[in-house]
């Protein structure tokens, strides 16, 4: 089971990162996706950081399950915004980013689920 888990982390925080690139450096198929949506460049910029801390999370042991349910909260929003504004594919894309959506949600929920019994200890947390 850590192997899957190990898989699960890895695969998520690889698509999350491989997706920075082209938030941080304004691509054009990010600032299309968020001009479409209305929030560019703000919620590209802020959606990056969200994801960055996200990954950086979820690799640590400790704060996987921190690190999951905000990855599960970005790319929530990253699928409604397929199925109600952008469509399933983006610029031609053969709904690549769309399946990526897919995969990065089952790999968080599935991090979420492995580490249920934490649910208590994170809500003890004080900010």
């Amino acid at each position: 089971m850590k192997t899957l888990i190990w898989i699960a982390k890895i695969v998520a925080s690889v698509i999350f990162l491989q997706t920075l690139y082209f938030k941080f450096t304004g691509a054009e198929e990010s600032v299309y996706i968020f001009s479409t949506l209305g929030i560019e460049p703000y919620g590209r910029i802020g959606s990056g950081i969200a994801e960055l801390i996200a990954t950086i999370l979820i690799l640590i042991p400790r704060t996987t399950l921190l690190g999951a349910l905000i990855g599960l909260g970005v790319i929530t929003g990253a699928l409604l915004s397929h199925f109600f504004v952008l469509g399933i594919e983006v610029q031609n894309d053969g709904g690549t980013l769309f399946i990526l959506a897919i995969i990065t949600f089952l790999c968080c929920a599935f991090l979420v689920f492995q580490n249920k019994n934490k649910i208590p200890d994170l809500l003890k947390l004080k900010f």
